[in-house]
């Protein structure tokens, strides 16, 4: 292969990959922004922790549907398999929708959140209005990842950032206007911003994957049998893993919420953990790009491996200089709007987790060459490792050492994302060495 063949490559590689990352960066940012907002707001100390608990709690609703961006990709060939994923989301979506109008019945919310959280009465109430106001945000983010899912795999990756930068904006003007209003609490600006930014962005979604359903729906020169059985049986462990990795946000509230120092660790860790976010995002889009390009391009698996390794190391130096110099003061206090008690509070979680960029990116590579080699199970396996992993070190740290719980969740999502990229070492290389022998390309 030729140097400027391989430079083509690499170049191809980057702009596919650059629209998902600007997409995740941009949602990545969502975070920073509203709890600076909220951290500027009244009575920030309650707000902030509210909000962490809220999202946790939404999110943990939300993750059955999250995978569905990928399942779009991999299923998604012809009409038929076109409607039969399409129905199965929408049902998904139902499902999920009645769950969060469950989960703000007083009796069913109150139980949760100060008797098993045993959130402060305050607190407690702000996480409330919270979940009240991030009812449609679930449904909305499973319509708008099929569709999403349908425009990447027909390499119109930049209408995917677009839409993302919809939600962006949709998101500033309304936590800005409410904001500036002056009469509303901190949790709801947050928590209406981004049910308001997600709507938006489904609804310009929909509308630019217009020509490229009608292409699918045309498209009869490709015919699959896709059945309900067979979605089930290939998404449900993707739908697991992702309500197993995001269900541990609540579990970590909740021993965090029993720790010393708990309405401190409940109010930076929103914070430390949005910051990371925008790393780890960079790294989460690639899991996408190894799906899509696998299939397209037979002979770029080894470069997509180069591109990864340097993508991990780029985002582990950056945020290394944000951890331990004083930029993490400029982050914090500047920024973040954290006060200097808060803000020096924060400091040793985040060097704890100035590593955990690289490890996403790994996982992005192990979980893509899986999902491509449509062996999904070992994904969930790995999941439920990370999350025992997790709830042992929060046992072990909390409860036996009493560590200060914002440096004991730090440590437990390290932990445990460490132990799931152990386990899938094996079942990822078996895909990969699957994928190098039947296209019969250098390794």
């Amino acid at each position: 292969m030729t140097e400027a063949t391989a430079e083509f490559t690499y170049k191809k590689i980057f702009h596919f990959w650059l629209p998902l990352a600007a997409t995740w960066i941009m949602m990545s940012v969502e975070g920073p922004l509203l709890t600076a907002l909220i951290a500027r707001a009244a009575e920030p100390k309650f707000n902030l922790a509210a909000y962490g608990v809220a999202y946790s709690l939404a999110l943990i609703v939300e993750a059955p549907i999250i995978m569905m961006m990928s399942a779009s990709i991999a299923l998604v060939k012809d009409p038929l398999s076109f409607k039969k994923l399409r129905n199965f989301t929408y049902t998904a979506n139902g499902i999920i929708t009645l769950i969060m109008l469950l989960l703000v019945t007083p009796p069913v919310f109150y139980f949760i959140a100060e008797t098993l959280i045993r959130l402060p009465a305050e607190v407690s109430r702000l996480t409330h209005t919270a979940i009240i106001i991030l009812i449609p945000w679930p449904g909305a983010i499973g319509y708008r990842r099929f569709y999403q899912g349908l425009l990447i795999k027909n390499n119109l990756t930049k209408r995917v950032a677009h839409g993302t930068i919809i939600r962006l904006l949709s998101m500033l003007v309304c936590a800005f206007v409410l904001y500036f209003s002056g009469i509303f609490e901190g949790v709801i600006i947050g928590a209406a911003s981004l049910s308001f930014a997600v709507l938006m962005e489904a609804l310009a979604i929909r509308f630019m994957v217009r020509g490229t359903v009608d292409k699918i729906k045309n498209n009869i020169s490709s015919s699959t049998q896709l059945t309900y059985k067979e979605i089930i049986r290939f998404y449900y462990p993707l739908a697991l893993t992702s309500l197993i990795g995001l269900g541990v946000q609540p579990l970590v509230t909740f021993f965090v919420g029993q720790s010393k120092m708990s309405l401190e660790s409940l109010a930076v860790l929103p914070v430390i953990t949005s910051f990371v976010f925008i790393f780890r995002a960079l790294g989460l889009s690639y899991q996408e790009v190894i799906i899509a390009l696998l299939d397209e391009k037979k002979k770029e698996l080894k470069r997509l491996l180069i591109f990864a390794g340097i993508l991990a190391s780029i985002l582990v130096i950056i945020l290394s200089l944000f951890a331990f110099t004083p930029l993490a003061e400029f982050w914090f206090i500047t920024v973040s709007g954290l006060n200097p008690e808060l803000a020096e509070f924060a400091r040793l979680p985040l060097m704890i987790m100035f590593f955990f960029p690289a490890l996403t990116v790994l996982i992005s590579i192990q979980r893509g060459l899986l999902v491509s080699d449509k062996n999904t199970k070992p994904i969930t396996l790995g999941t439920i490792i990370e999350f025992g992993t997790i709830v042992m070190a929060l046992i072990i740290l909390i409860n036996f050492l009493d560590l200060i719980g914002a440096i004991a969740a730090t440590i437990g999502f390290v932990a445990g994302r460490l132990a799931a990229n152990f386990y899938l070492i094996k079942p990822s290389f078996s895909s990969l060495k699957k994928y190098v022998t039947e296209r019969a390309i250098e390794p």
